[in-house]
């Protein structure tokens, strides 16, 4: 039943496509630059090769390949009545897992006003909490919270939701919505309802993420190359790493100042106030390191001064798994942005007869 749902997922939930003719290695072979080559070696290789390989590279450095699944039950913030909870019990992790199994497909009604959307068949977040069984995921500051927004991106932040209820075109629309950047994959990668799995390719010299979401890959520079001028920006940044033992750190600078993507962070499907849109003066620091055999754990810390009030980190852990990464093809078919925006018309209209206004251009 799990792996039906997995596969329904990508087969065009509101519309969009999960196959298509490319080859997932030519989307990888497209990314990398020429001196990647040897990744394309590992893009072929079954899952069972990938858990018998060696669990160190080339490089002596730890082997972090794989195919990983970072879905989980633990909240990104630690519910408000225990504050001082930082971890569960055995028996409490097992009986949140035991419930979620019992609940899994049931559905309950939608809020006055909304017309529903997917219903629970659709959305996974997995059957587990994460391996530490802490209670959030963040782990700094020591309650467990998103730390509050400044008051500048607290204005940002409103200005934002009031051009996303107008719609009055898609560029006032978030970036996740576009299908610019898959809504887990960041970076910084936070679970999120679906999609939560990705695949990481290692050689000496560099390390490619490439996540479920949207099938973005995102190149990790190991090879102390110069970092790239301040005046370009991109949607993932510019990702350099180095190793600290063995803990993979990456260190990523040059966004934009229309934010990562992150969803679980978006005041639309979280709490208002939280914040998600990050500024062109994020950095952020992520750290992939092996707790055992068959899991990894991830630790990002956020660090943008216009945005929170102090940085903030999150550390969470990856199960290996021995499901393929499926492409995410998601503007084959995308017709939430024409809705929306048809949508905002249609109000408009009958805004404007309800009220004698002048109907807009």
């Amino acid at each position: 039943m799990l792996q039906r749902v997995r596969t329904s997922l990508r087969s065009g939930v509101s519309g969009f496509s999960a196959r298509s003719s490319t080859p997932m290695a030519a989307v990888i072979g497209a990314a990398l630059t020429a001196g990647l080559v040897p990744i394309l070696a590992l893009a072929d290789q079954s899952p069972a090769a990938l858990k018998a390989a060696p669990s160190q590279n080339s490089s002596a450095h730890p082997d972090l390949s794989g195919l990983w699944s970072f879905a989980t039950l633990t909240p990104l913030e630690r519910p408000k009545d225990a504050p001082d909870k930082e971890f569960l019990t055995e028996d409490e992790a097992a009986q949140i897992e035991q419930r979620t199994a019992q609940d899994r497909f049931v559905d309950r009604a939608p809020a006055p006003g909304n017309p529903g959307t997917y219903n629970k068949f659709w959305v996974d977040f997995g059957s587990r909490v994460v391996a530490t069984r802490r209670t959030s995921l963040v782990v700094d500051p020591p309650d467990g919270r998103v730390p509050p927004l400044t008051p500048e991106a607290l204005k940002r932040e409103e200005a934002m939701y009031a051009r996303r209820q107008a719609a009055a075109n898609p560029e006032d629309l978030p970036i996740w919505d576009r299908c610019i950047i898959g809504f887990n994959a960041g970076p910084p990668i936070i679970p999120s309802g679906y999609n939560n799995n990705l695949r990481l390719f290692q050689t000496a010299d560099s390390v490619a993420i490439l996540t479920e979401m949207v099938h973005d890959v995102r190149i990790v520079h190991l090879d102390g190359r110069p970092r790239l001028s301040p005046r370009v920006r991109q949607w993932r940044g510019d990702s350099h790493g180095r190793w600290e033992g063995d803990t993979l750190v990456i260190e990523t600078d040059n966004f934009t100042n229309k934010g990562t993507g992150t969803l679980p962070l978006d005041r639309e499907f979280a709490r208002p106030g939280l914040g998600g849109i990050a500024s062109d003066r994020l950095h952020l620091i992520e750290r992939f390191r092996r707790l055992n055999a068959d899991t990894l754990v991830y630790e990002f810390t956020m660090n943008d001064p216009t945005i929170w009030t102090r940085p903030w980190t999150v550390s969470t852990t990856m199960r290996r798994t021995a499901e393929p990464i499926y492409e995410y093809a998601c503007h084959e078919g995308n017709y939430g942005m024409t809705g929306i925006l048809s949508g905002a018309r249609a109000q408009e209209k009958a805004t404007a007869a309800r009220t004698g206004g002048v109907e807009p251009q």
